[in-house]
């Protein structure tokens, strides 16, 4: 007979009071105590226990993002004495931690765990920092002091076609420049400087291993042009790249490659051989999904898959190798299950997802093994390890292992584009399918076949709305322009890609083994040229791509912080990660743009006004041949169209030294002056010039004499600033070395 409780007659449960209700949450083990007699250390854990309970919290993703946050602070401060201030702080919120809750103490689990989490916390923040630091030591390369001719014999350490741009590009092992110790410099060499270039190239002799003797260019990294820009600086010294440049004259082979080859030759080789299949454009996009060689790809092609939304196809990162590690998993767990000896004896999952790992790995070791391509075969390999063991595939703590794994390794990936986007893109899927409506708008029920293939269909597409929304601030601030209409070309193009166009190929190429490809190789070039078409398509629609000229650093981390909390909890907690991205979205908007862009070497000048017909035009002082400069100018400035060169334009007043233009805002007239070269000028012209003018702007050293009225920018004080963004209504100077501080990789004086 089952047992029933006897409630005594009178005591209604309902209020029975509180001290007599034996509670099973642990934030209220305290063994009875009451909330007076807890103190403010004990209440704060409480209500700390009962959100993080309520929020669902999980510690692991969060100990990742303290990791990540180390890691940018260090980015962010300036020199050693605040990085060191900075690990300190992390000590202090680990010290903290035991002073508020001591080991030993009376205390219930909530403030052990409480405890534990600010040690945990405040280390983990410290760690982040001291392991980018120490990264930045051991594999930084200085920077040659000055840009030079010089003649180099230099090993070959990596090779890269770029036949779409008409050159190869070496990386070398050189001696001998600037000091006697080995550094690696990056040449690109124009494919007629090679003796025979293409016989060389397509027998192998320049490739890795091969020695050349060469005269080259060379530079030292280029540190941004202008605040925001791309900081390839900072890029080459975690490659170890001292110089960079061209060739000048033809190449000598000094010893040739070895004959056995190794990945890249045979990455080379794929990459040739399915061009060879792949007629036109469509056979460079083939090579690139076969190989990750993008050499190939026209600049109009990856310009249309950029506006519209699809670049991340080209790159091979999550979405390839996922599809290429599920395909095999599929095919050796669906091959396994034909024979019933073997099914009965061992588990299948185990089986296929060794296959799947095997599969990932040569796949990422083909493609180049570069650093996004691992980082999706870590985060795929973890994949793996839970269906092996029968749990959930896809968790924010698999992220949070992934990411952890890559940050450890290559800490200097966090402040790139490409960590950013793809773990930004994982966690809003993870969040969106484990959010309460979606797991009840896709619940199995009793349904017609069409209905739920249409839930799949509107899941999709909502899918592609969330991912382009958590992807626009990360895209708007390293590119400054996103492709709008991304969501809807991506509900095609991902699962043409995914479905259609990989497996055809890994059909062609295991077809082309008996020779009978040809067929499968049509089919792809058909699937290729459609994604082309989608993408050219999409990126010429009227308002296809948004131009934002920068993103402050303020705006970005509110759109982190919020987006990272709308991910990482559940529940109506979730929602207050909407506060911190409305308010970064309003400061975004209400950004002003630069009304003035300056290189660092002054050359480069851009200045915003609004045309007769109300719309934004960008003014160059140099009609620069520099696609680099010209993009760099329109994309700071957030202007479409092509620069107008300004002794075209009415209002300026040009001569063959100088230009004049007179602009109105913040209620009053600037007066600007600019020097377009450097024939000399007589001093007492110069001043009384600077003495009419606001602003002068020069590319070379002005005299004393030379006193403008607000700014004087010329070489003295653009090598210690570099490139300047200048808003007149606020009268403020944004520069780049505001950004760069005392990091190895910036050579200002300032």
């Amino acid at each position: 007979m089952r047992d029933v409780p006897i409630i005594p007659m009178g005591d209604d449960p309902g209020s029975m009071p509180a001290a007599s209700v034996v509670s099973a949450r642990p934030w209220q083990s305290g063994g009875g105590m009451s909330s007076a007699g807890k103190g403010v250390s004990g209440r704060f854990a409480d209500t700390a226990e009962r959100f993080l309970a309520d929020a669902g919290f999980d510690r692991g993703p969060w100990l990742a993002v303290l990791f990540m946050a180390g890691i940018m602070v260090w980015f962010m401060l300036p020199g050693m004495w605040h990085w060191l201030a900075a690990m300190a702080a992390g000590g202090v919120l680990a010290a903290a931690g035991l002073a508020l809750w001591p080991p030993g103490g009376a205390g219930d689990e909530t403030r052990v765990r409480l405890r534990l989490a600010m040690i945990a916390a405040g280390l983990v923040f410290a760690a982040g920092v001291a392991v980018i630091w120490l990264r930045s030591e051991v594999v930084g390369a200085e920077p040659i002091a000055h840009p030079q001719v010089a003649l180099l014999v230099g090993h070959v350490l990596e090779r890269e076609d770029q036949p779409a741009e008409g050159r190869t590009r070496l990386t070398l092992a050189v001696r001998g420049v600037d000091n006697p110790e080995a550094i690696k410099v990056r040449i690109n060499v124009p494919l007629e400087a090679l003796a025979g270039a293409e016989g060389v190239l397509a027998e192998g002799k320049v490739a890795e291993g091969a020695v050349v003797r060469l005269r080259a260019r060379l530079m030292p990294p280029a540190s941004p042009m202008l605040p925001g820009a791309y900081n390839f600086a900072r890029a080459a010294w975690f490659k170890g790249l001292a110089a960079t440049g061209s060739v000048v004259g033809p190449v000598e082979l000094v010893r040739a490659a070895p004959t056995s080859g190794g990945i890249a030759t045979i990455q080379r080789a794929l990459s040739a051989h399915v061009r060879a299949r792949v007629d036109g454009s469509a056979g460079t996009i083939a090579a690139a999904f076969a190989s990750g060689d993008r050499g190939g790809i026209a600049r109009a092609d990856e310009e249309a898959m950029r506006d519209a939304g699809l670049t991340h196809l080209l790159s091979i990162s999550g979405l390839h190798v996922s599809a290429v590690i599920a395909a095999a998993y599929l095919a050796v767990l669906k091959s396994l299950a034909l024979w019933p000896a073997l099914a009965l004896r061992v588990r299948l999952p185990v089986m296929a997802a060794a296959g799947g790992a095997l599969a990932g790995v040569g796949y990422t070791l083909l493609t180049g093994a570069e650093v996004p391509t691992v980082r999706s075969c870590v985060a795929a390999m973890l994949v793996l390890i839970a269906l092996a063991l029968g749990r959930d595939a896809l968790s924010l703590r698999m992220v949070a292992v992934a990411a952890g794994f890559v940050l450890l390794l290559w800490p200097e990936s966090a402040i790139g584009p490409s960590f950013q986007m793809s773990f930004s893109a994982v966690l809003a899927i993870i969040a969106l399918s484990t959010s309460a409506p979606v797991r009840a708008f896709l619940a199995a029920r009793e349904e017609a076949w069409w209905t739920r293939f249409g839930r799949r269909v509107v899941m999709l597409f909502v899918t592609g709305m969330v991912i382009e929304l958590a992807l626009m601030p990360v895209v708007l601030f390293h590119f400054h322009r996103a492709g709008l209409y991304g969501a809807f070309a991506n509900v095609i193009a991902i699962p043409l890609v995914t479905f259609v166009s990989m497996p055809l190929i890994a059909l062609g190429l295991l077809f082309d083994l008996v020779g009978a490809g040809a067929p499968v190789w049509w089919l792809v070039e058909r699937s290729l040229d459609l994604l082309l078409g989608i993408a050219h398509f999409t990126a010429s629609q009227p308002g296809a791509v948004k131009l934002m000229p920068q993103i402050g650093d303020v705006a970005i981390a509110l759109f982190a912080s919020g987006g990272l909390w709308l991910a990482l909890w559940s529940g109506r907690a979730r929602l207050l990660g909407l506060v911190p991205v409305i308010v970064a979205s309003l400061i975004t908007v209400l950004t002003p743009v630069p009304d003035l862009l300056v290189s660092g070497d002054g050359r480069q000048v851009g200045v915003t006004i609004t045309a007769a017909d109300g719309t934004r035009r960008l003014l160059s002082l140099r009609d620069s041949r520099s696609s680099y400069a010209r993009d760099n100018l329109i994309e700071l400035a957030g202007v479409k169209g092509d620069p107008v060169p300004l002794a075209k334009w009415p209002g300026a007043r040009c001569s063959s030294v100088f230009c004049t233009l007179v602009i109105n805002r913040g209620g009053r007239d600037w007066a600007i002056l600019m020097a377009r070269s450097r024939d000399r000028v007589e001093e007492r012209a110069l001043a009384s010039a600077c003495a009419e003018a606001d602003i002068v702007i020069a590319d070379r050293y002005l005299p004393r004499s030379c006193r403008p009225r607000w700014l004087k920018a010329d070489r003295r004080l653009l090598t210690a600033t570099g490139g300047l963004s200048i808003d007149l209504d606020r009268r403020t100077v944004t520069t780049v070395a505001q950004r760069e501080g005392g990091h190895g990789w910036w050579r200002g004086d300032g």
